[in-house]
């Protein structure tokens, strides 16, 4: 009977035990949601811990290459490095502007071959474009990308593995200055982008000459509000 006694007591230990992690882990979850996102549902990462005083920027290109230089500008002024999302066809055809970004310490990103929309794609042809992509930069930089950014945010079950089968991590924004829209001045694109939180932020922008003239400005004032700003792989990692 008391040997019955110890073993029922020693089970209910082990189970407080077990009981206590899994409390723990769910909480850890619950404390850091990119984590469940990243590895469990396997969703695009659209911010990074917004406990932190940090934020990203990213610029998604395939055209406005006119503006590019601008903006690289602008970034060496302020002494911030970001993610260029770059098309496989648009660093095809401009190798010398996309090994200027790299020169200048920016960090280069995934944005599938051609713009096509991912989310009408099987698998197969969701891989065989983010593929083609990555051979077109990696023979540019000697550089293999680790983060994927589909065309408009458009995306499906797909894409996710095909990125994740390549081993890439799939981004998205949780501020976007929409400034590819008509009327979209600096003006506009400033208060877009200031109305909303900056921390753990992905900021979304294009190659526009009016995101050119708003950049600075969004620059000092998120900056102003002791945010750190940088890369994606600075705001993740």
């Amino acid at each position: 009977m008391r040997i019955i006694i110890l073993k029922r007591k020693y089970i209910l230990v082990a189970a407080g035990a077990i009981l206590l992690i899994l409390l723990g882990f769910i909480s850890f979850l619950r404390d850091d949601i990119t984590v469940l996102q990243r590895y469990l549902l396997h969703e695009p990462i659209r911010s990074g811990d917004p406990s932190l005083n940090k934020a990203a920027i990213t610029c998604n290109v395939d055209w406005g290459n006119e503006i590019i230089p601008e903006i690289l500008d602008v970034l060496d002024d302020k002494n911030i490095k970001i993610t260029f999302f770059v098309t496989g066809r648009w660093a095809s055809k401009y190798p010398e502007l996309l090994q200027e970004m790299f020169n200048r310490g920016h960090e280069i990103g995934n944005h599938g071959y051609s713009h096509k929309t991912h989310s009408k794609m099987n698998k197969k042809d969701n891989f065989l474009e983010i593929k083609k992509a990555e051979e077109a930069i990696e023979k540019v930089l000697g550089v293999k990308p680790k983060y994927f950014a589909p065309p408009s945010g458009d995306y499906s079950e797909a894409t996710l593995e095909a990125a994740e089968k390549l081993g890439y991590q799939t981004i998205l924004w949780s501020i976007d200055t929409i400034d590819w829209q008509e009327g979209s001045t600096a003006d506009v694109i400033i208060s877009r982008v200031m109305k909303k939180s900056h921390n753990g932020a992905i900021l979304l922008m294009h190659p526009k000459r009016e995101t050119a003239k708003a950049l600075p400005i969004i620059i000092d004032r998120i900056i102003e509000e002791g945010i750190q700003l940088g890369t994606v792989s600075n705001l993740l990692e």
